[in-house]
């Protein structure tokens, strides 16, 4: 059940206060009042409000006084600004001072509902946008200290201040492709625009190419209304092509278009359209090899490949893979609430000398070992199990090493000492591997539809008009 929008009421007039508050709770808002700008600040401070509607005049401190302090406090806080004068010249200050809106009293209440409404659902999704914004730089973060590494590092800040629109990330599944293109894209001037990921692997053909380009309604079965395409979204920012090698010739066809003149036709549509964005591509394959196979394009491997960029394997990178293993451990301990765990000596033999067929994944699987280690109150290190002969010969049965199962059906522990879960002094213990059952996938990533899927239309207030003299706030101020 969505959460009642909370708004605040700076008002001197004690009467329009109590009915505002009455009449918006009637239509699903929950409102308090103020009588005075001090205590309206003070008010704020303590419920800190979805938004605030503010009068312009009064006792005082003045309500642009007011819209100052507030705007200084929390600068994302919409402020309504209300008045009994209609005074043109007052509203634009307003605005230019921070205000989101302006409303002259007498106003209807349908009209106070409706903006205060939109305001606060546009205040959500900036929040949202600057969330997931938030979240995908803290996902482009390179861990690592060896050559190859730094190299990556600075060929990735010379790509990103480039003006190289197509980019192909080159190297096996796991080496971090997601997270070098995340990284281009953060360090780029693109950087206040949106990152759009998609995996050409995940969707069958016909709703990839609506996924990616969009479709109008009817256009295929299922499609009952009209869909706008990820690279529409990505219009002024970053698209990145995931598994690029996987994508079926007709797509092969219409992505060449697209990258030659930056114009689509989305599915259905007998109109073009056009999208400013940066395209990363990547993959796994040797799309050179698929070439001369005739399984690929030549055309658009020669447009992908404008910028190709080779990410080093993870048993290239010496040391980095305990580095590797010390940020995600980190990570899932605090995803946890739980102290983070250490590798002991034996640990780091055991790394050094795996290798590391899932690459980076191998290390950052969130049901992996260092995720189901308990956390020890004394930093006890981690080391193998004894006697796990598959963890310690460096073979998994083909697979990445998240790690080996137990006979019991669980996770091979990687830890020595007490195993049971439970508090320690520096915060509750990580839940332990073939203790519990394995947690399902975190919803960390969006759906690929990105912003175009999951929107809820915000369900319309069902209240009786007003009537009469109640019919509008505000008539004698």
């Amino acid at each position: 059940m969505k959460t009642a929008p909370l708004v605040l009421i700076i008002d001197d007039e004690r009467k329009l206060v109590r009915s505002l508050e009455f009449a918006l709770k009637g239509a699903g808002i929950d409102a308090r009042g103020a009588f005075d700008g001090e205590s309206g600040l003070k008010l704020a401070a303590e419920i800190d409000p979805d938004a605030v509607l503010l009068d312009l005049r009064l006792p005082e401190v003045s309500g642009m006084e007011v819209l100052a302090a507030l705007k200084a406090a929390r600068p994302d806080l919409p402020v309504i600004m209300i008045s009994a004068h209609g005074d043109t010249r007052a509203a634009v200050q307003c605005v230019k001072a921070g205000a989101s809106d302006y409303l002259t009293k007498p106003f209807d209440l349908d009209e106070l509902v409706h903006l205060i409404e939109s305001t606060v659902k546009r205040r959500r999704i900036d929040q949202e946008v600057a969330y997931r914004r938030g979240l995908t730089a803290s996902e482009a973060v390179i861990v690592g200290e060896h050559p190859a590494t730094q190299r990556l590092r600075e060929q990735v800040a010379r790509v990103a201040a480039s003006s190289a629109r197509t980019i192909l990330l080159l190297g096996a599944s796991g080496t971090g492709k997601a997270v070098v293109a995340r990284a281009i894209h953060q360090e780029s001037e693109r950087r206040a625009g949106p990152f759009v990921e998609v995996n050409c692997a995940s969707l069958p053909e016909p709703l990839l190419e609506a996924e990616l380009f969009g479709a109008e309604k009817g256009a295929y079965t299922g499609a009952h209304q009209r869909r706008v395409g990820l690279v529409a979204l990505a219009d002024g920012g970053t698209l990145f092509l995931d598994e690029i090698g996987e994508l079926a010739p007709p797509l092969q066809a219409k992505l060449l278009s697209f990258l030659e003149n930056r114009t689509y036709r989305p599915l259905g549509s007998a109109r073009e359209a056009a999208a400013d964005v940066r395209v990363v591509a990547a993959t796994n394959r040797d799309l050179a090899a698929e070439v001369r196979a005739g399984r690929y394009r030549e055309d658009l491997y020669y447009r992908l490949n404008v910028v190709p960029m080779e990410l080093p394997a993870l048993q290239d990178r010496g040391e980095d893979v305990f580095l590797l293993a010390a940020h995600f451990a980190e990570r899932f301990a605090r995803e946890e609430g739980c102290a983070p765990v250490k590798l002991g000596e034996a640990a780091r033999r055991l790394f050094r000398a795996y290798p590391w067929p899932g690459e980076r994944a191998g290390t950052a699987q969130p049901d992996g070992a260092a995720h189901h280690s308990p956390s020890r109150p004394d930093h006890r290190a981690l080391a193998p199990p004894p006697g796990d002969e598959t963890l310690r010969s460096g073979r998994s049965g083909g697979r990445s090493p998240r790690l080996a199962r137990a006979p019991g059906g669980g996770r091979a522990r990687l830890a020595a000492g007490s195993a049971g879960p439970g508090p320690g002094p520096e915060g509750p213990r990580c839940p332990v591997a073939g203790h519990l059952p394995p947690r399902p996938q975190a919803a960390a990533q969006a759906p690929q539809g990105g912003l175009s899927g999951n929107r809820s239309a915000s369900r319309p207030l069902e209240r009786k008009a007003l009537k009469g003299p109640g019919a509008s706030f505000g008539a004698t101020g």
